[in-house]
């Protein structure tokens, strides 16, 4: 028996030559991190695992842990790392034999060379062993495979909790930024309708013509016009954050935009380090590897393998005095010869996986460190605009005192004032909008510097 075994390993050993030839990364592949960001914010501050919180607003934080907890994508997520441990658990058991009992049982009548009749009953339980010899690491590359595979899972999962966190936060100041929205205009309504009052009262008094009061009514009408539309905006907007945190449609408990927290930026740290905090960056890397392991999987189909198996077991039988023991071991070795080219053309085909994962992969590393640039200069270039905008909303501000006066005096006629109180509202309005770009730039940013992953070892939770 050990003869026979080692004519089989020897003739696997034989074989090895056969592998199929291997198939490099393609260059264009390749990832090259730059040295610095555009934009050096010169953030300090640690990145939080919990970063919502850093905004000071217990409804916002309690709102990202509901979703984290209940939305769906995320629950999805989940439920495919779990299949993808069971099909690791499935390659890694390939490595072990296997073990398998069977009992066969029977009753016959027979006639023996008297011509006598004869009844007899016989049982045969037997035991079974099989085992295959990982001569040249297949199996071992399958269970790499398999556990890269969940790695991606898991890691895939995270990116699904961290854009599920980003987007209930940003859509969290969205809704505020709208009822900032809806507080200007109601406080701006009540300006136009004492700006009608006023022109009512001067037109039946005769200082003023009729152009002047359809000036003022028109300017009230289109005004009221916006409040409708603001409510539209935040029954959608609270519908979606709603869905986002697995509920039905209903209100969100909420503060006020003025109430959230100003936090200090993140440290961006280097570039080169961003590939090893962002969890979309490590499923592209990790379901690289996967499919590496795949090709090497494929290019050893080319080699034989060696399969080991013994059974024993016992024959009882009413026509015999005593059980008779029955075994047998033994191995044998199967070396592809001739398949019509299937090997090579999955050779081909799982090169070809690995190669899209490589370009997967770069496409998400060019993918991180645009958004994260982008964010960088989006929040420097922001604070610029406010900065404007603030300066600009004062000086208006003074030239519709200045107007009303001149009108109420009667020194100058509605015009004057309308435009001025046109430009305010369109100041007071885009300076809520930019108050809700600026924290939903900061938002952006830990979204895009990884929102504190912990890496592989968070992923493996």
């Amino acid at each position: 028996m050990n003869r026979a075994l080692l004519i089989a390993a020897t003739l696997a050993s034989a074989l090895a030559g056969c592998a199929a030839p291997h198939t490099p990364l393609p260059e264009a592949a390749r990832v090259v991190a730059p040295e610095a960001w555009r934009t050096d914010l010169a953030g300090v501050a640690p990145m939080d695992a919990q970063w919502w919180r850093t905004f000071g607003d217990p409804q916002l934080a309690a709102l990202v842990e509901r979703a984290l907890a209940n939305n769906t994508d995320i629950a999805i997520a989940a439920a495919r790392v779990r299949e993808a441990r069971a099909q690791t658990t499935a390659a890694r058991a390939a490595l072990l034999p296997t073990l398998d009992a069977g009992l066969g049982a029977s009753e016959a009548r027979t006639i023996n060379p008297f011509g006598m009749p004869s009844t007899s009953t016989s049982a045969q339980p037997t035991v079974q062993a099989a085992y295959e010899v990982d001569l040249f690491g297949r199996i071992a590359d399958q269970v790499s495979a398999a556990r890269n595979a969940y790695l991606a899972s898991a890691a895939a999962r995270d990116a699904a909790s961290l854009s599920v966190a980003g987007a209930t936060a940003s859509g969290y100041v969205t809704l505020l930024a709208l009822d900032a929205r809806r507080l200007v205009v109601n406080q701006t309504i009540a300006d136009r309708a004492s700006a009608l009052k006023l022109a009512q009262s001067r037109a039946r008094a005769g200082y003023t013509s009729d152009l002047e009061l359809r000036q003022a009514q028109a300017e009230y009408q289109g005004t009221a016009l916006i409040l409708p539309q603001v409510d539209l905006a935040i029954a959608r907007a609270e519908q979606a954050l709603r869905l986002l945190s697995g509920d039905v449609p209903g209100p969100i408990a909420r503060g006020t935009l003025a109430g959230l927290a100003n936090p200090a930026l993140p440290a961006e740290g280097l570039p080169s380090e961003l590939l090893r905090r962002r969890p979309d960056v490590a499923q592209a890397e990790l379901s690289l590897a996967a499919t590496d392991a795949s090709l090497s999987v494929a290019r050893k189909q080319f080699l034989p393998s060696l399969r080991l198996a013994a059974s024993a077991g016992a024959v009882f039988n009413t026509l015999l005095p005593d059980p008779i023991s029955i075994w047998s071991i033994g191995g044998s070795v199967l070396a592809p010869l001739f398949q019509g080219g299937r090997l090579r053309a999955g050779v081909e085909g799982a090169a070809a996986r690995r190669d899209q994962a490589a370009f997967a992969y770069r496409k998400a590393a060019l993918t991180a460190f645009r958004e994260t640039d982008d964010t960088l200069v989006t929040i420097a270039r922001l604070a610029d605009q406010r900065r404007a905008l603030e300066a600009q909303r004062i000086a208006v501000a003074s030239a519709l005192k200045h107007a009303t006066n001149r009108y109420q005096a009667g020194y100058s006629g509605y015009l004057e004032q309308l435009d001025a109180q046109r430009s305010l509202l369109a100041i007071d309005l885009s300076l809520v909008q930019l108050r809700a770009d600026q924290t939903n730039a900061v938002v952006a940013l830990y979204q895009a510097l990884g929102g504190g992953w912990n890496g592989v070892a968070e992923a493996q939770r």
